[in-house]
């Protein structure tokens, strides 16, 4: 089966032995594949940043977006779903198809401790490549800010994948304090 993703992608070894995807932004409120299960779950060694240019989902080259990616360093609380045997090789090709479109993210697979129970499972994830064009950094408030006000892209608005990613959050019981701040300043602006 051929997939459709950047040339540069860089693939985890393993990928095709797991069956949990770790999600910590747009996979949480619109996962677009078959689970069994879905919990929330910790990922450590990364954190939740909006440190991703998006000119191509949710912003153009001309007037890029912003958009999430797991960053080194901290923890992540965010959700693992687990994927039936069967419908495996069908949804890794689609969530490759979805995060490997720039080859921004690196895949690899981590180990997340489930939160109810305690579990430890191995769960592809999508991590941010530090060495990537697209690659942000660290942004001040009012830059992201920015960013995410004026990207618009083949999935819509920046600020709707933030605000769409906040309600998500908060529906789980997370705060999201960084994220929060960025909505409130645009606001302010507007």
């Amino acid at each position: 089966m051929a997939f459709d993703y950047h040339p540069d992608a860089k693939l985890a070894d393993d990928a095709g032995d797991c069956r949990h995807v770790f999600a910590y932004g747009s996979l949480i409120w619109n996962p677009g594949f078959e689970f069994v299960e879905r919990n929330m779950a910790k990922l450590t060694g990364y954190h939740r940043s909006l440190c991703v240019y998006s000119n191509h989902y949710r912003g153009t080259p001309e007037r890029p977006g912003l958009v999430l990616g797991l960053d080194k360093g901290g923890s992540c609380r965010g959700v693992v779903y687990r994927v039936a045997e069967p419908e495996w090789g069908t949804v890794l090709a689609y969530v490759r198809k979805r995060e490997l479109v720039s080859g921004v993210y690196r895949e690899d697979v981590r180990d997340v401790r489930i939160e109810k129970s305690g579990a430890v499972v191995s769960a592809l994830t999508y991590v941010v490549d530090r060495q990537h064009s697209q690659y942000a950094g660290k942004l001040a408030v009012d830059d992201i800010a920015r960013f995410v006000a004026q990207g618009h892209g083949l999935s819509g608005a920046s600020k709707d994948y933030v605000e769409n990613t906040l309600m998500a959050l908060k529906e789980m019981g997370l705060e999201e304090k960084k994220l929060q701040s960025v909505l409130n300043k645009i606001s302010a602006a507007s």
